[in-house]
């Protein structure tokens, strides 16, 4: 508990440009769904958005659903002229539904953070339609700028840009976060400062944000409604092809949470041993080491990034969590005495998963960072001591001090690097379907 400093070491990390945010009138812009009036959030329905329509599709080799009118597909199967002639998606639609997840991710400490609801699973109609509109700039106010504008997926989905720029060449108010593995956080809450009560309602923040991408509801619908390629989309998704805000919401929701990143150079490691504790035959000495540092007392990262549904370590024979990444609640973690922004309230900021953390820099609410050894010398020596600061950042009442040594924390940096998800950075089924 005592060297607890780096376990905080994402709380710096970037919220949705469709996951930014902006901030209210009169603070400074900010990138995570917008600062949008939260009142229009979408509470999603289940009947009026049908649901997560129903998807027999095992994978783009699966069966479609059968209750699909011919009407949304062209003869004898797959879609129609007018989505084929601008979209480049397989038919039968990709598996999102159900992905083939490494045995450390099927443990009831994982499975019990998830935060889809029961009225919106993730289908894969409804993921491949939430594709869609991740990628359309239609959705902006002048179709310039796109959920997908902010949210890269060669820069771990998020953005290279300490604040992401909006539809009119403004900031955004905070950075924006890698939104990979965003299924995994139990109390469902979105954003930097945890302003969303869900994934479904965040997701049209930004669309509405006055600097991200400044549409209204209303004027969202229509645009989607006037484009020939999304009718079929949304008959396959839901039952039929009525738009409403609520199946929007929903689409883009499924899309979001189907982004599970779990083939990483790490999770090669822990399904070969079963153990974060004993080395990997797959990391390099360096990388050992930082593994080392990470998950014992030392840098004592694990005690935050990999907890449970509590902070600590887990009880004797408690499932483990060695998957994720990703604090459980949002955190002061110290950057300054008094903050200016003050997040969900006192300083405490949501963070993202670690999981390819060495590739969503600027790192931070504010994108303060600029690297990944910035970071760590933060836990290291830099914790700012406040009313507010995380108790696991101040054993004895004082800032830590790990005093760690420029091997180690190049070590633990090293480490870090083993999250990164090739994979996922160049799956089809995540990229830009428009031609």
């Amino acid at each position: 508990m005592v060297r607890t400093t780096l376990s905080m070491l994402l709380i710096l990390v970037p919220s949705l440009a469709c996951f930014s945010e902006v901030a209210p009138a009169g603070d400074e812009a900010e990138t995570d769904a917008g600062a949008t009036s939260e009142d229009s959030s979408a509470t999603a329905n289940a009947e009026s958005s049908g649901g997560a329509a129903t998807n027999d599709s095992a994978g783009s080799s699966g069966d479609t659903d059968d209750s699909a009118d011919d009407s949304s597909t062209g003869e004898g199967g797959g879609y129609p002229d007018d989505v084929t002639d601008v979209l480049d998606l397989p038919w039968p639609p990709d598996n999102y539904a159900e992905p083939d997840l490494p045995e450390h991710f099927e443990s009831s400490a994982v499975q019990d953070l998830i935060n889809t609801p029961g009225d919106n699973p993730v289908t894969d109609n409804g993921a491949t339609l939430g594709r869609v509109l991740f990628y359309d700039t239609g959705l902006s106010a002048n179709g310039t700028v796109a959920c997908a504008s902010c949210h890269k997926q060669e820069e771990g989905f998020s953005d290279n840009r300490r604040l992401s720029v909006g539809f009119e060449g403004g900031d955004t108010g905070r950075n924006s976060m890698g939104i990979v593995n965003s299924a995994y956080y139990d109390n469902g809450r979105f954003f930097w400062d945890e302003r969303a009560d869900t994934l479904e309602d965040q997701v049209l923040l930004p669309i509405q944000d006055a600097v991200e991408m400044g549409m209204t509801l209303d004027g969202l619908v229509t645009v989607v409604e006037d484009q020939a390629y999304y009718g079929p989309l949304f008959e396959q998704a839901f039952g039929d092809a009525e738009v409403t805000t609520e199946r929007i919401s929903f689409a883009l929701a499924q899309f979001v949470r189907a982004m599970v990143s779990a083939e990483s150079l790490y999770d090669e490691g822990i399904a070969a041993s079963g153990d974060p504790a004993v080395p990997f035959d797959n990391f390099s000495d360096e990388q050992n080491l930082g593994k080392q540092l990470f998950f014992g007392p030392q840098g004592n990262c694990a005690i935050c990034h990999v907890a449970a549904q509590a902070p600590g370590a887990p009880a004797p024979g408690q499932p483990r969590n060695v998957a994720i990444f990703q604090p459980v609640m949002a955190i002061n973690n110290g950057l300054d005495m008094n903050p200016a922004d003050e997040g969900a309230g006192g300083g405490r900021f949501k963070s993202h998963s670690l999981r390819n953390i060495a590739l969503t820099g600027p790192y931070m609410h504010d994108g303060r960072f600029d690297n990944l050894m910035q970071v760590v010398e933060h836990y290291d020596n830099g914790v700012q001591g406040g009313p507010d600061t995380d108790p696991r950042l101040m054993p004895g009442g004082q800032p830590q001090n790990l005093g760690l040594s420029n091997a180690e924390k190049q070590a633990i940096v090293a480490f870090l690097g083993t999250l990164n998800d090739e994979v996922i950075m160049e799956d089809p089924r995540f990229s830009n379907p428009f031609r």
